[in-house]
């Protein structure tokens, strides 16, 4: 009988061969904007705001979070914004006979509401009510050495250096599942971690795009896919996997076996998850002991 990682493989592999799903981010969030002048920041701004974790989608400036009577909390870091300033040197013309126009990159800080005291800030949109599923639970607190797990901001991530998955809040989610499925994904990465599997991808930090990236991506995606089917889920968040799987496998073109390969690394990564093959690390650790 084929083993439920086999047939999770198996649907993947069909899905691709008909084609990419379109991807699309499993949560909810509000474009980020400023307090003040309630416009929305635009280009490469949306990705430093979205990246940082806060819930809120307000932002303020120092001085201007002092202009409504109230402070920026001591010790908290603000987030860069970058802008083109536009200046015009009268001295010179263009063809039209026009100043000419040099265009400078520049910046300024700003921090989220929650960063602050004494500010008011819109409410959130309301969220929709979250049914826990108890299986996926069960994987979820079965995982005897996951990391620690952080509900809240903007962003989905698995952070090395402290061991900590990051989670947008549960009710910012489409679907039970879709959070699930999310938080599978990460868990995953976390498996690769030095004093766990010691992938490359993890504990190199390749850099984005490059091909061990691109191969952590499809482990986790691919765990992430076997969790699902171990918590009952897959049939409800398998075309999104299979979509993400074919746009990171655009990026190994050239590696024909790398769906194989990466299934199995996710196996065993489900397994450790799944409290299965603990005596991996026991005997890897052994290995690097002897």
């Amino acid at each position: 009988m084929p083993t439920v990682y086999e047939v999770i493989t198996d649907r993947i592999l069909d899905s691709l061969n008909n084609g990419v799903v379109p991807w699309r981010k499993p949560w909810r969030t509000e474009a980020p904007k400023n307090l003040i002048s309630r416009k929305d920041y635009r280009g490469v701004n949306i990705l430093l705001l979205h990246a940082a974790p806060f819930e809120s989608p307000h932002w303020i400036t120092f001085n201007q979070a002092k202009g409504l009577g109230g402070v920026v909390r001591k010790g908290e870091r603000g987030t860069p914004v970058v802008f083109w300033k536009i200046s015009e040197d009268k001295k010179r013309r263009d063809k039209r006979g026009n100043p000419e126009k040099s265009f400078l990159l520049r910046y300024y800080t700003v921090f989220n509401v929650q960063q602050c005291d004494g500010i008011e800030a819109p409410p959130a949109a309301p969220r929709q009510d979250f049914n826990p599923i108890k299986e996926c639970e069960r994987i979820v607190l079965g995982f005897g050495d996951r990391p620690e797990i952080q509900n809240g901001g903007g962003h989905a991530c698995y952070v090395p250096s402290q061991d900590v998955v990051r989670m947008p809040p549960r009710s910012a989610f489409h679907s039970a599942p879709e959070y699930y499925s999310t938080l599978f994904h990460e868990l995953i990465h976390s498996t690769g971690s030095e004093r766990r599997l010691a992938r490359k991808g993890v504990v190199d930090r390749a850099s984005y795009a490059s091909h061990a990236y691109s191969f952590e991506e499809l482990v986790a995606e691919c765990g992430a896919a076997f969790l699902c089917g171990q918590g009952g889920i897959s049939a409800s968040t398998l075309d999104n996997s299979a979509a993400y799987i074919a746009s990171w496998a655009k990026a190994l073109k050239n590696d024909p076996k790398m769906i194989v390969n990466a299934s199995g690394q996710a196996a065993k990564a489900a397994d450790l998850v799944l409290g299965r093959n603990e005596q991996v690390i026991e005997q890897r650790s052994e290995t690097e002991a002897a």
